[in-house]
């Protein structure tokens, strides 16, 4: 039994066949009347079958793919009632062939961008990655930095809260990416590696988050070098170390900067319905300058417990502090505690809610509303 689709596709090419001056010769007998309609309904079902599999007319297959996700986000503190349409984000990613593949993602941020507006473009991600062999993998264009818990994966149906967690924010700039080459791969079962050579963060200040160039004629004076080693031996468990290391934060502006190492190690360990997330992360300068404000050691960690209820809804809290200053004689730390829950109604489409309370070197609270997804 043909579907309703194909029948219809059938009896519109074949009045098309007809009626169509690019056939000159039409079918007058009964025998080939037949044959022009049976040529026409395996066209048919050749285009049905291939709409099918989402790819388009012409081809035999798609091997491009389209992905994405967004989110919204209305925040109520002491410092501010606002509403955002934070980010909406596409992904694009081609398959040339079985060795070799395209990622990427283009990003739009607060809904509107342009001079004079809040928002702006940005590809946070365009590489190509070619396979090696099984176990390996070679990687080159533009890529997230291999670090922390949310730098590479970081859609909001994924993590809890309705804002990213501060650490991984001001002492790791997610999202962070550069420009260059890497290998990644598995050592042995269980143990995976990710090495790269990339542009380096540009932070006259030497905070790391002001660095960020985001490869847009970004200055490759003082490139960095990037190493991960990751275990997930036993389900439900990821741990991993990430050194990242550069001659000059300062991309040759400050000869008073030095070298600038960061380094990073977290664990994620599900266990049943609970998960528990914890993450450390040191930044080391060696210079005059940055120890002149402070900033020669930049420290930030936080633990998040998280339960699933069920499994629509779950609730996490989240202890966070971090120091950008931790260098300085004066107490600098930052503080801030997470509470809230969120409900998905469909796998990939979450609704948060959170409790904020910040102190230390800040003072704020209030709560959090968003809403995320992602296909």
């Amino acid at each position: 039994m043909k579907s309703p689709i194909a029948i219809t596709c059938l009896l519109s090419l074949a009045g098309l066949s007809f009626t169509s001056p690019l056939y000159a010769a039409q079918p007058t007998t009964l025998e080939e009347l037949s044959d022009a309609f049976m040529e026409l309904e395996q066209k048919v079902d050749m285009t049905a079958e291939m709409l099918e599999q989402g790819g388009t007319a012409g081809t035999a297959d798609s091997k491009t793919h389209i992905g994405g996700y967004g989110e919204l986000h209305y925040n109520n503190l002491d410092s501010g009632k606002k509403i955002d349409f934070h980010r909406f984000v596409l992904f694009i990613n081609h398959q040339f062939s079985d060795r070799i593949r395209l990622n990427s993602e283009f990003e739009l941020e607060h809904s509107i961008a342009g001079e004079g507006q809040n928002g702006e473009v940005e590809l946070e991600q365009a590489y190509i990655d070619i396979d090696l062999n099984d176990n390996h993998t070679a990687r080159t264009g533009l890529f997230l930095i291999p670090v922390g818990i949310m730098n590479e994966t970081h859609e909001p149906p994924v993590f809890y809260g309705v804002e990213r967690n501060p650490v991984e924010n001001a002492i790791i700039p997610t999202t962070w990416w550069e420009g260059g080459v890497g290998v990644n791969g598995e050592l042995a079962p269980g143990w995976s590696y990710d090495v790269a050579v990339t542009s380096g963060l540009e932070s006259a200040n030497y905070l790391p988050r002001s660095g960020r160039n985001k490869v847009s004629n970004a200055p490759a004076e003082n490139l960095a070098y990037t190493g991960r080693v990751k275990w997930t031996g036993l389900p439900g468990t990821e741990i991993a170390t990430t050194v990242h290391v550069q001659d000059d934060i300062t991309q040759g502006i400050d000869p008073t900067a030095g070298g600038a190492t960061l380094f990073e190690t977290h664990a994620v360990v599900t266990r049943g319905k609970t998960t528990v997330k914890a993450l450390y992360a040191m930044w080391d300068l060696d210079g005059s300058g940055p120890a002149a404000l402070g900033r020669d050691e930049q420290t930030g960690w936080y633990v998040e417990p998280s339960f699933k209820i069920t499994d629509k809804l779950g609730v996490f809290a989240r202890v966070n502090e971090w120091d950008n200053e931790a260098g300085s004689s004066v107490d600098t730390k930052k503080k801030q505690t997470d509470i809230g829950l969120n409900y998905w109604p469909h796998e990939d489409v979450v609704f948060k809610l959170d409790m904020v309370e910040q102190s230390g070197a800040i003072d704020d609270e209030g709560f959090n509303l968003g809403v995320g997804f992602q296909y």
